[in-house]
């Protein structure tokens, strides 16, 4: 892994010469556009999401500053490694020990059983389209726990039971081979997230039993039995949330480690930029999003300081080759007779690459980012392994496009026209300027090409797009575990968390995700991760829009705040902050 991810974050300070004093100074007001989708962490699987559960729980470890390679010690006694006799020499065995007297909000005693309850329970829930893929490949092998059929894959509830056990204050996890990510999973809140067992089966999870697993396998969106409510260990506890509106964190007065500063935190759901720009200002709020095109507008104001910290992490428009038609607006009338388009439309791929030349990577960067934003070729970020520079892209050229347009269907799309919808979710400036460059652009092809971009809250964006609705779905990805493998699976693989909703199969990519998961020698996971950037550009999957670097934007009293590549704006982890 390349370390040279961690040195990439600078700073970045435009400060009044007269510092201001802050208003409520134990308060942390927040003003940012996205939405919660679930407070459960076998669910949520989201950026806003995750920043709620990493305040109201804790992981066994943490990254210890802005490594990504280097961690510390949280719920655990101390980092298990191969020196302190944490790690086996194999590789396959982690023993972890677990702090003493650590409560919970709802006034339990941690235990190694609650911690050995979390994991297995979250794998057992497994949501589609959840995060739980990565602990299930690492502690079992099962990349899901069903199959394509979706039907539970025999054994896996017994593979979960046993790659996790307590020993006295000690929590074993059993590998079936050795997965050099492991310690990162631990750290991050995707199956990493211990929560209160008593608490958990009182509110309807799994009642601990491996026999009864299956009862509590896949909940339905929305019906996971933690989605409003939490009892972590966090040092901050939920006061109140009102969906769209509003989320309040209070300070846990038994929190086991040193106190917060802090007394609450206010997350406010503001979609206008305008309004969260004033409230910075002013000082109503002690940090607020800003997106690239306002950036200038923040750099001018007095009192503001701005991080600079390029992500690991990428944004794609992807096609889906399989819609679901059912009830579904946003393919008209179904068909290709000019009124809709089909639900395999998609599937042909000069429809794909037409699409793929309509966008003008170029000038989105410098109309939408003011120059600040990475175009990696493929969805494997800039600074991670394997990242190949030499990837073709398909080049903007609004001719190529409609000579492929009229190869389409066999020439019937371009003979009789189409409609369709482009989505973004609601208040991403940038997702909506491309989702609008790409429908400009392929509308200007023929004046019978109709395209309709419309934005969706984000709670229903993930509901939606996982329920196959959308033709073109705009949507990001961030670093679960610095490794190629966790970006090119995510997009490409036919059980990658998009892969799947692009109904994309090719054995050959699945082959070569599995190797380049299960390899260990450098050169061979090269030719793997190498290989598969190839495919991701002859097989017109997707156009990879952007890699963001983030600017984190606070008022110049917050203090406290450590970047790092794989949290973005939504991120803070509130014990560590103040205002001075």
């Amino acid at each position: 892994m390349r370390k040279s991810i961690c040195l990439l974050i600078v700073l970045f300070a435009v400060a009044s010469s007269l510092h201001a004093a802050p208003k409520n100074p134990h308060t942390f007001i927040f003003e940012d556009y996205g939405t919660v989708r679930t407070l459960d962490p076998s669910v949520a699987y989201d950026n806003v999401s995750q920043q709620r559960i990493l305040n109201l729980y804790e992981t066994l470890i943490f990254f210890d500053g802005s490594a990504t390679d280097k961690f510390i010690p949280v719920l655990a006694t101390q980092v298990p490694s191969v020196a302190n006799g944490g790690i086996s020499a194999d590789g396959k065995t982690y023993r972890v020990s677990i702090r003493k007297g650590v409560k919970f909000h709802h006034g339990s005693t941690l235990t190694a059983e609650d911690v050995a309850y979390s994991f297995k329970r979250h794998m057992i829930a497994d949501p589609d389209g959840g995060p739980m893929w990565m602990m299930l490949e690492a502690l079992t092998g099962e990349g899901s726990t069903r199959g394509k059929d979706g039907n539970i894959v025999t054994g896996v509830f017994e593979k979960i039971d046993k790659s996790v056990a307590v020993k006295a204050d000690q929590v074993v996890f059993n590998l079936p081979r050795p997965f050099p990510p492991f310690l990162t999973l631990l750290a991050n809140s995707y199956g990493g997230i211990v929560v209160d067992k008593e608490w958990a089966v009182q509110n309807g999870c799994w009642d601990g039993n491996i026999a009864n697993a299956a009862k509590y396998n896949n909940p339905k969106p929305g019906h996971e039995p933690l989605q409003n409510k939490a009892s972590g260990t966090g040092a901050f506890k939920m006061l109140s949330w009102e969906p769209s509106k509003q989320f309040i964190f209070e300070r846990f007065e038994d929190y086991w480690g040193p106190k917060p500063v802090l007394k609450k935190a206010i997350i406010k759901h503001v979609s206008e930029w305008s309004s969260r720009k004033l409230a910075l200002q002013n000082g109503d709020a002690d940090k607020v999003t800003v997106d690239a095109q306002f950036l200038p507008e923040a750099q001018a104001m007095q009192g503001v300081k701005i991080y600079k910290v390029p992500q690991l992490s990428v944004t794609g428009a992807l096609f889906c080759q399989k819609v679901n038609p059912t009830g579904n607006p946003n393919i008209g009338s179904g068909k290709l007779d000019g009124d809709g388009i089909p639900p395999d439309f998609f599937s042909d791929i000069h429809v794909r690459r037409a699409f793929l030349h309509a966008f003008d990577r170029e000038t989105y960067k410098a109309d939408v980012w003011n120059g600040e934003v990475l175009l990696p070729p493929t969805p494997n970020p800039v600074g991670l392994a394997y990242f190949k520079e030499d990837v073709p892209v398909y080049a903007f050229d609004l001719e190529k496009a409609a000579a492929e347009m009229k190869k389409a269907w066999d020439g019937q799309v371009w003979k009789k026209g189409f409609k369709m919808a482009i989505t973004h979710n609601t208040g991403n400036s940038q997702r909506e300027a491309a989702a609008h460059m790409l429908a400009e652009n392929i509308m200007s092809l023929n004046p019978k090409f109709r395209i309709e971009v419309q934005n969706v809250a984000w709670k229903d964006y993930l509901v939606k797009y996982r329920n196959y609705q959308y033709p073109i779905f705009i949507i990001g990805w961030g670093a679960d575990y610095p490794d190629p493998d966790n970006f090119l699976f995510t997009f490409m693989g036919s059980t990658g968390v998009y892969g799947r909703y692009m109904a994309y199969q090719n054995e050959e990519v699945d082959r070569l995700c599995k190797d380049g998961r299960q390899l260990v020698e450098p050169a061979r996971r090269k030719a793997v991760y190498h290989r598969l950037q190839d495919l991701w550009y002859q097989e017109a999957l997707g156009a990879v829009i952007y890699q963001q670097i983030a600017f984190l934007t606070y008022r110049d009293w917050v203090q406290g705040f450590v970047p790092h590549p794989m949290f973005n704006d939504p991120f803070d982890l509130l014990k560590r902050l103040s205002k001075k």
